[in-house]
């Protein structure tokens, strides 16, 4: 099956992502490598700053767009490409193989390396860090009058000098705002007539042009010229055009002086047909002093569609050839715009008005999620995920079933199970036998017959995302998190995976690449030597780990039946995985929410377990399938005592509860309701309550130390980056044996 890798979510790649949420290919596998999930429209990103628009209404979210188009996400950077190997080069883990690559990646901005620049102005580029960068400073003015330097004097400088105005102006400020330009006129490339517009706009708002002129540095408070002058400053923005990322450097891909990808009319990098460069990151070889205006990323979008549909088929590829007067329009941040089209300019309010509606309308294509995050109309009843399309492509209404953790059986049904079989109380061993399937911890233990105490563990679960790197290493984190539990150290592992029967023998080896070097990424860093394993083949992948390591001499177990009536209960990670997981698959879960969940996920509780060990803890569970309420029982039944679960200081992974509260569930939401133990629930139904039975793959810890201590551990698990831990429960005596778990 042909692997076709798009890297970046610029202007065109959303509208092939569109393409293929609407004309599903199943006969391709397609790869989607954002170093950040959230696009930003540049077109609207000067009515941000002037207040015009809210940040959401700029912003095309690319996994929940992906994810109805059956596309993989990494979300990770891209540092290169080995153009002759067909591999693209991710941060921090296993090349990316393509029969076809498409980059879209943008660029920075020209000049970064002059004094100042970096430490004291503002650059326009990367646009999605724009707005917090103006918000900041911003705030920070404390002047009536402030200056206002903009470098740079294409479109993009000029709007923003328009829009900085305004906005300040909103604020009861009088700004006095300076339009630096090293060329003979502004707006070089644009017609004369819009030029005259927006220099006769300019005179009457009071800003000042300044052309010819040439910045040797920026100052805290100025702008240092080549003349010797120095321009007082309090805010300077940085917009002097576009130059290259350094992602194409060292590759073998020809580029241009200035370091962006050649490229034919084809969009093929020159001299590489199977890979495609657009937008901003490449320079057409027949049209080489062409504008890097979004209108042209935009445009080029239909092209590459079809000449990726065209190369597969063996069809000859179509010519991009740009406008060479395209309508131009320019925000003026105060309800009116300028634009210019076949010599002709004009400004108005009616020209924001046709603006605002083109933008407006190029945006509602691509936002599947609203602010709220909930799906919008026109994307609401699309099915999202690898099973949202048959082989045919058509889509069926096959049920869908979450990975992870939540794959687990039940811990009413496993209880029943583990009866019937006989394994729910110990044989006779002697003192053999420390731990096993008689205790509720979350690992085994058992003495040599040389003394040693071996702790062990086997953990395994279906792939929860179509990243198998990231299913390796979330999958080893989960394993060792066992025995983490327990106090101790993991030091060697066996890996089991399950490979899809469907996959062909090239795709199956690079699926078992990516699965064990994803999980050498998460054992190698602690120690853990990754000594060999299984693999066979089933419906789906299937990816766990057998974990050991030794107990120190002298030293007690974290055991859960040792929770005693008093102890704080520290949570030591946020909840929410199983909801955002579920909600990830049916296309509902934001980025932003998808990528934090994702790094809570690879964040080992090795460091927590240490911190458990200098508090003096001396029980422990992990949070995994069962939910926070079905291991916080099990210590309820083990240490017979009751457990007062706080509710409200439950933490959340940032969009659990507004998927909760919009009636969101893991497929295993429900089983985890059941538990077996008596459960008082004191609080209303509500997401706070459901998020405790949300199933969590590579959760955390719930350590019980005791309430005097309970400061200290949260200072150490703090400065440790566990800023979600949180107290969250107490311990108290159990009356007559009833022990409860209570839900206030």
């Amino acid at each position: 099956m042909p692997q076709v890798v798009l890297v970046g979510a610029g202007h065109t790649h959303i509208q092939v992502l569109r393409h293929w949420m609407m004309h599903p290919d199943p006969a391709v596998e397609a790869t989607l490598v954002v170093d950040t999930p959230i696009a930003v429209y540049s077109g609207m990103a000067p009515g941000l700053v002037a207040g015009q628009y809210e940040r959401h209404e700029l912003e095309i979210d690319a996994v929940p767009l992906a994810r109805r188009a059956g596309v993989r996400v990494v979300l990770a950077p891209c540092t290169g490409v080995e153009a002759t190997n067909r591999r693209v080069l991710v941060e921090g883990r296993e090349p990316l193989p393509f029969d076809v690559a498409s980059f879209d990646v943008g660029s920075t901005v020209a000049g970064l390396e002059l004094p100042g620049v970096r430490e004291h102005a503002v650059p326009t580029r990367p646009i999605n860090r724009l707005a917090a960068a103006i918000s900041g400073r911003v705030e920070a003015l404390t002047s009536q009058q402030p200056n206002v330097v903009v470098v740079g004097s294409g479109a993009g400088g000029i709007e923003l000098a328009f829009c900085i105005d305004s906005r300040l102006r909103g604020l009861d400020l009088e700004p006095r705002v300076t339009i630096v330009e090293a060329g003979d006129r502004i707006l070089p490339g644009y017609h004369p007539a819009l030029t005259r517009r927006i220099e006769a706009a300019a005179r009457e708002r009071g800003l000042r042009t300044l052309v010819d002129t040439t910045v040797a540095g920026i100052e805290e408070h100025g702008v240092r010229l080549e003349d010797g002058r120095t321009l007082d400053s309090d805010l300077t923005f940085w917009v002097t055009g576009a130059a290259a990322l350094p992602i194409f450097r060292g590759s073998d891909l020809p580029l241009c002086d200035r370091g962006f990808a050649r490229t034919r009319s084809t969009l093929q990098v020159e001299g590489h047909d199977h890979i495609f460069a657009v937008g901003d990151c490449a320079t057409l070889i027949d049209q080489p002093h062409r504008p890097r205006a979004g209108v042209y990323a935009v445009r080029m979008g239909p092209y590459l569609i079809e000449n990726l549909e065209r190369l597969k088929t063996g069809q000859q590829l179509r010519r991009y050839r740009p406008q060479g007067d395209f309508l131009a329009l320019l925000n003026l941040g105060d309800g009116r715009a300028a634009g210019a089209k076949w010599g002709a300019a004009f400004e108005g309010r009616w020209v924001m008005r046709l603006k605002d509606r083109i933008d407006r309308r190029f945006m509602e294509r691509f936002q599947a999620l609203g602010p709220d995050g909930a799906a919008l109309p026109a994307f609401g009843a699309m099915r999202a995920g690898p099973e949202a399309h048959g082989a045919n492509g058509e889509p069926h209404s096959a049920p869908m079933f979450c990975g992870g953790c939540a794959a687990k059986v039940g811990p009413d049904r496993l209880g029943r199970a583990l009866a019937r079989a006989g394994l729910d109380a110990r044989p006779e061993t002697g003192d053999q036998v420390i731990l096993d399937t008689a205790t509720p911890d979350d690992a085994v233990a058992y003495r040599t017959p040389a003394g040693d105490r071996i702790v062990a563990s086997l953990d395994a679960f279906p792939a929860f995302t179509d990243d198998p790197w990231l299913v390796g290493r979330i999958a080893a984190v989960n394993a060792c998190s066992d025995l983490h539990a327990t106090g101790v150290t993991p030091r060697f592992a066996q890996a089991l995976v399950t490979l899809p029967q469907e996959a062909d023998g090239e795709t199956a080896e690079e699926l078992l690449i990516q699965v064990l070097a994803g999980a050498r990424a998460a054992l190698d860093p602690e120690g853990v030597q990754l000594l060999g394993g299984h693999t066979n083949t089933g419906p789906e992948l299937v990816v766990g780990f057998h974990v050991e390591g030794v107990s120190e001499d002298g030293r007690d177990l974290l055991l859960k039946s040792r929770v005693r009536p008093g102890d704080a209960l520290v949570l030591t990670k946020p909840l929410g995985s199983g909801v955002l997981l579920a909600a990830d698959r049916m296309g509902l879960c934001r980025g932003r929410w998808l990528r934090t969940c994702f790094a809570s996920m690879q964040t080992s509780n090795r460091g927590a377990m240490e911190a458990a060990r200098r508090a003096n803890v001396t029980a422990a569970t992990d949070v995994s399938g069962f939910g926070l309420a079905g291991h916080l029982g099990e210590v309820v039944q083990a240490s017979s005592v009751n457990v007062d679960v706080y509710l409200s200081a439950l933490p959340a992974l940032p969009g659990a509860l507004e998927l909760l509260d919009r009636g969101e569930r893991s497929t295993s939401h429900d089983q985890n309701t059941r538990l077996p133990v008596e459960v008082e629930r004191l609080a209303a139904p509500g997401a706070r309550l459901d998020l405790a039975f949300d199933p969590q793959t590579a959760g955390g810890l719930v350590l019980a130390v005791d309430a005097k201590r309970a400061d200290v551990l949260l200072s150490d698990l703090k400065a440790q980056g566990l800023d979600g831990a949180a107290v969250i429960a107490r311990a108290r005596a159990a009356h007559s044996g009833n022990a409860r778990l209570i839900l206030a």
